[in-house]
């Protein structure tokens, strides 16, 4: 549990450092679209076979089905809850639609939260911290960062407020790291494979409503190029595990 911890700090260790380059530069919002973008790939591949490929080895291919769907109406159901406290516009970096300083908070939890704790499941379950979904992890949680960073400035937040933010949600994804390595470690197979699909669901929605859409929007077309290296990325990533 401490290892998937520790591992849980350093994929949400972007946040902060994506933060300190939000105060320091000025970044178009072209550049954080691609880096969102690749990392929607990364993601992808990461969840893909570290996680939905496993299960169906171990598990029936409705169990994995229905562990998939469930994961997605939470993350559904959780996110829509959380876009009426003020969440909704919270990666923009332009500051429109900026929402409420609890709304950004609560919506970057939520982001994080499945990462999070698919990374401790996957070090349940395979014995160790997979390279490449802690790579895709990091690149996901930069661009995450970046844009709420600037928009919570814009709206008036201070310096030292966003910064204790930051360390708050690294700090609750550690805590995830290590809720989601004990949820898998008390599951058999089969019931640890129902896991590994629920929380590959609640991500992959994560990603096809919030991630995904936001990077095509700031980049454009360029979008799917950087999101087809990502994937490679990761596949290649994922041969060193």
């Amino acid at each position: 549990m401490g290892e998937a911890a520790f591992w849980g700090l350093v994929g949400a260790s972007a946040l902060i450092i994506g933060a300190e380059v939000a105060f320091a530069f000025n970044l178009r919002r072209e550049v954080i679209g691609l880096i969102m973008a690749f990392g929607v790939g990364a993601l992808i591949s990461s969840l893909s076979f570290e996680l939905v490929l496993p299960s169906l080895q171990v598990a029936e291919t409705w169990e994995v089905a229905l562990g998939l769907l469930l994961g997605s109406l939470t993350f559904v159901a959780g996110d829509t809850a959380i876009a009426r406290l003020g969440s909704k516009g919270r990666k923009n970096p332009e500051g429109e639609e900026g929402g409420s300083g609890l709304g950004i908070v609560l919506g970057t939890v939520l982001d994080g939260l499945p990462e999070s704790a698919v990374l401790g499941i996957s070090i349940a379950t395979g014995g160790g911290v997979s390279v490449s979904f802690l790579a895709a992890i990091w690149i996901s949680n930069f661009p995450e960062s970046l844009g709420s960073t600037v928009g919570l400035e814009k709206s008036g937040t201070s310096r030292l407020q966003i910064r204790l933010m930051w360390v708050a949600i690294v700090v609750i994804s550690m805590i995830a790291a290590a809720v989601g390595f004990a949820v898998a470690d008390a599951f058999s197979d089969v019931n640890g494979a129902l896991v590994q699909s629920f929380a590959a669901g609640a991500l992959l929605t994560m990603i096809a409503s919030e991630m995904a859409p936001e990077g095509f929007r700031r980049s454009g077309l360029p979008a799917g190029l950087a999101t087809t290296l990502g994937f490679i990325l990761a596949v290649w990533l994922t041969t060193l595990d």
